[in-house]
Parts: structure tokens; C-alpha cells; sequence
């Protein structure tokens, strides 16, 4: 699992290591303009504190990423039962988790490129499939699910190899909630920040 996870950082915050090809549609533009920003704001010297990181990374995050939707399919049936100050605490749980994880991974970059292969518009919903191509020549394939919200298109999953983050989460949550309570997977969730 450390290596996808370092695939997903990779995956994520490398929009330099390749320009999209005018054959991109704009869920990829957008996705590669997101993941701009986060490797610029990783770099930027003028960020002397890691909150003043963590700020900013939030702020850009959020146009990355649809928390809601990642939340609400990472829960699953489990979402419908939940109160709506219940789904707000468990969304920014979750949130605060993933950016954690996501900006201590950034420093896994080890001259990795990425290729986008592509992405395919059905309605609200996309694909932008890309792979991840390391110095020694293997290949990872990476998809971003994405959701439209307005006109902006944000990821809500990301399968790595065919793997899903949000059934990977579903199902452990699903145990979690099945074995004790709602209430302890959003301890377990707090607790691994």
C-alpha cells in the first residue's frame, strides 16, 4: 500500500512533468491546473511555516477535490442514515485525513512522469485516464473519476492499477461501522490525522 500511496502523490501534484495534449478536454485541464498548483505551492520557498503550507494547500485542494462526493460514496449506504451535522463532521474528517496524508507523501517524487492518456465525458461525470511512468520505464496506470459542480470539474476518486480509493475506504469503513459504530470509524478516521 506505501508504494500506491506514493502513486497517488505522484499521480496527484506532477502537472509539470507533462502538459496535457490539445486533444485534452477540459476535466483534464482542470485537473492538471489544480495539480499545478499544489507542486508550485510545495516548492514556494515563501512558505517558511507548514501551516501557512497547509493553508494554502487547503484553499487549492478544495478545487482538486470534491470532499462531499468522495464522503459520500466512501461511506456508502452508511450516508443516507447520517445527519447532515454528522455528514459535515465526517466529510472534513475525512478531508483533513486526506490532505494530511497527501502533503506528507509529496517529498516521494523521485522524477517520476505522467501520461495522460485521455479523458472521456459522460453528462456531469469524466475520466481522465493517465499513467505514471517511473525512471526505471514501469508503468502504473491512474484514473481520476470526476464530478462536474458548476464549471468546475473535481476528482471524486482515483483508481490506481484499477483500484479505488473510495471502495478501498467503503470497505473498511464498512466493517468499522458494521464491527462497533459510526461513531468509532470517525474517532479511527481523527485519529489517523
Amino acid at each position: 500500500m506505501r508504494a500506491r500511496g506514493a502513486v497517488v502523490v505522484v499521480a496527484l501534484c506532477l502537472a509539470p512533468a507533462l502538459a496535457p495534449g490539445a486533444w485534452a478536454g477540459e476535466p483534464a485541464d482542470q485537473l492538471f491546473a489544480s495539480m499545478d498548483q499544489v507542486l508550485k505551492i510545495v516548492v514556494d520557498p515563501a512558505f517558511t511555516q507548514p501551516q501557512e503550507r497547509r493553508r494554502a494547500f487547503h484553499r487549492t485542494a478544495g478545487d482538486m477535490f470534491d470532499f462531499v462526493e468522495i464522503a459520500r460514496r466512501s461511506l456508502g449506504r452508511h450516508w443516507e442514515a447520517r445527519t447532515p451535522a454528522e455528514r459535515e463532521e465526517f466529510v472534513e474528517a475525512l478531508r483533513e485525513l486526506l490532505e494530511r496524508l497527501y502533503i506528507s507523501k509529496v517529498e516521494l517524487y523521485n522524477g517520476e512522469k505522467i501520461t495522460l492518456l485521455g479523458d472521456k465525458i459522460n453528462g456531469d461525470l469524466a475520466t481522465v485516464k493517465t499513467k505514471v511512468v517511473a525512471k526505471n520505464g514501469s508503468e502504473i496506470p491512474v484514473d481520476y473519476r470526476m464530478i462536474l459542480r458548476g464549471e468546475r470539474w473535481r476528482a471524486c476518486d482515483v483508481l490506481i492499477a484499477g483500484v479505488s480509493l473510495v471502495d478501498n475506504y467503503r470497505a473498511q469503513f464498512d466493517k468499522v461501522i458494521q464491527r462497533t459504530s459510526y461513531q468509532q470509524l470517525v474517532k479511527q478516521v481523527r485519529e489517523k490525522q
